[in-house]
């Protein structure tokens, strides 16, 4: 192929196809051309979005021939990257094109792959759209590999073949991209929490990671979700094989998967080849905020490297160590929030994988970029639990990102949120072992007047939610409850009483309702253990609004259902003799109970069987 590749001058801008689209046939034999006649390349530069093939262009010994320039760092170039050995250019990926177009990035030679043309003499891009089409329509030399393993894929793809300068017809296999995936416990604690935010009918976009596509699997019970993404993965493939996604309600090119480029297996090759269902868009359009916030019910799920208890957040950089880039990852966040009942979500493990550090963090480390600013996040989510942002002040987000952080990190980060004044100076944490969070005890529960309601145990971070259901409650049902007319709730008390508890010797079960991702506290239910233990202290409070639908019969029956898990064997409480609904309830229950008068108060006994 020399006799193609001595067109390539010193100090071109050389284009490579992305990921999995890369022309390993060509590269391979342009390196080996490059290696006999090394004169002939110097300050030759390299554009790439993603190389997963291999780079020796990145080596020390070709310095002078060769400088890779990546719009986003995969691991084969990272280490280069930060020894100053490849350059890296920050950018949203859906500006590329405009940049070629412009000649402002100029691209004086394109290496791309395409499939078999068809009886028209089209060929597809197949795999790698994204911004090779706009680097072929803008470069002076276009040299292609035409590959039978390339897939036709619907959409912008096709390249006539008078468009290309070169044809190389060698057939290989596609690269593929298929990660292990994290922690089989980790991944499916995060995918039911991100699940339980992802809604029927919602378009959704899932960013690169192992992780964002191993939580997929856990979208089982969805229905009639929709794509518009950049990235085309298996694990997206996988949901529209189950009939999860069909892409129905979508507002926007309603029955398709709209995606830009794949990285994935030949198995997911093989299914978007020729399909109808799949359309690929130039990454200007999939990746434009303006289109992404076109899509009512758009959800976008992305992963980061660190959050910081502000909120801000880094995808791109571990302090001023270069990781991996901007990509689209911030214009599917803010397009995913633009749009009508969209939101975004942050998905991360709360530490690295050995758990040396945590992923949550007082402050983005010096030299970190700042991918999203504190006001572009809705949800964060970890293995322990979902925190949502928005809205939030400071110190609501540091206690809500302190709730989902990793155990043994959360009283260094409870002091250095003290030490910044980001949190109350008085703050107290959750005690130890005790008072690690009983994911377990979470459940949903429809009441006979079919209220759908979140039943969960208290968390640190919700000072805010209760002391809002306390100023909710009426003069009667506060009296019902504390025995005395009060008319607030000293933060003190909110506290030690109802927000910082030993979960082994007492329980604050929650009865919500979600709001556009708040939380409002529809009743409370809670017991203590007191010097025997098996029996506890319990008590009701349904908020005014909520009172008559149900909701306390559910509250009583679930933390009769704690209390039995935990080896308890009666409730007591002290009661009104005017407060009838309370032996309503129990007697609903079918739970024996005794009673006897105590100085103007009924005090009861209840049998947990």
């Amino acid at each position: 192929m020399s006799d193609i590749f001595c067109k390539v001058s010193p100090g071109d801008r050389i284009y490579i196809a992305t990921a999995c689209g890369e022309p390993q046939y060509l590269v391979h034999n342009f390196l080996k051309y490059v290696e006999a006649n090394p004169k002939a390349f110097f300050d030759t530069e390299i554009l790439h979005v993603w190389t997963l093939g291999v780079s020796p262009y990145t080596d020390e010994r070709l310095k002078n021939t060769f400088r890779s320039n990546s719009f986003f760092i995969s691991h084969n170039i990272r280490q280069a990257v930060n020894e100053g050995l490849a350059d890296y250019t920050p950018l949203f990926l859906a500006d590329i094109p405009a940049l070629f177009r412009r000649r402002q990035v100029k691209v004086d030679v394109a290496l791309v792959q395409v499939s078999l043309p068809d009886e028209h003499g089209y060929c597809s891009l197949g795999v790698s759209l994204d911004i090779t089409r706009a680097a072929v329509e803008n470069a002076d030399l276009v040299i292609a590999q035409v590959n039978a393993h390339m897939p036709r894929v619907h959409g912008d793809t096709f390249l006539h073949l008078s468009n290309l300068d070169f044809i190389v017809p060698h057939d290989e296999p596609l690269l593929e991209y298929n990660p292990p995936p994290p922690d089989k416990k980790i991944v499916e604690a995060i995918g039911n929490y991100t699940a339980q935010i992802v809604e029927n009918g919602d378009t959704i976009q899932v960013g690169y990671g192992a992780l964002p596509d191993a939580i997929l699997s856990c979208f089982g019970d969805k229905r009639h979700l929709g794509v518009h993404t950049e990235l085309l993965k298996n694990g997206l493939i996988d949901l529209v094989k189950k009939g999860i996604i069909d892409n129905s309600m979508k507002n926007k090119d309603r029955g398709k998967v709209v995606a830009s480029f794949c990285m994935g297996t030949k198995e997911t090759y093989d299914f978007i080849h020729d399909n109808p269902l799949i359309k690929f868009k130039e990454i200007d359009y999939t990746n434009n905020p303006m289109v992404i916030g076109g899509h009512d019910h758009m959800t976008a799920i992305n992963t980061g490297l660190e959050i910081d208890l502000s909120g801000q957040a880094t995808t791109e950089s571990i302090g001023d160590t270069f990781y991996s880039g901007i990509g689209g990852l911030a214009s599917f966040m803010r397009g995913a929030a633009m749009a009508e009942y969209g939101k975004n979500i942050l998905v991360m493990q709360s530490t690295s994988r050995n758990e040396k550090y945590s992923r949550i963090v007082p402050a983005l480390q010096e030299g970190a970029g700042v991918t999203l600013t504190r006001g572009d996040l809705y949800y964060v989510v970890t293995e322990y639990g979902i925190a949502f942002l928005h809205g939030k002040n400071i110190r609501e987000r540091a206690m809500a990102l302190i709730a989902i952080a990793h155990p043994k990190f959360r009283p260094w980060l409870i002091e250095e949120a003290k030490k910044r004044k980001l949190i109350y100076k008085d703050q107290a944490l959750m005690p130890g072992e005790k008072g690690e969070y009983p994911a377990h005890f979470e459940a949903y529960r429809t009441t006979k007047r079919n209220v759908r309601i979140f039943l969960r145990p208290v968390k640190i971070s919700d000072e805010t939610i209760i002391k809002d259901f306390f100023y909710s409650l009426s003069d009667k049902s506060i009296y019902q409850r504390f025995l005395t007319v009060r008319r607030q709730l000293p933060r003190e008390e909110l506290q030690k009483r109802f927000v910082v508890i030993d979960y082994t010797r007492e329980m604050v079960i929650l009865a919500v309702k979600r709001y556009l991702g708040q939380e409002v506290i529809a009743g409370i239910a809670q017991y203590c253990i007191g010097e025997s233990d098996l029996s506890a202290e319990v008590s009701i409070v349904v908020r005014d609004d909520f009172q008559g639908k149900g909701i306390g019969f559910e509250l009583l029956s679930y933390l009769v259902r704690v209390a039995k898990n935990q080896g308890l064997h009666t409730f007591t409480a002290d009661i009104l003799p005017d407060n009838v609904a309370v032996f309503k309830l129990i007697e609903k229950q079918g739970l024996e109970f005794d009673r006897k008068w105590d100085g103007g108060l009924i005090h009861i006994t209840i049998y947990l069987k």
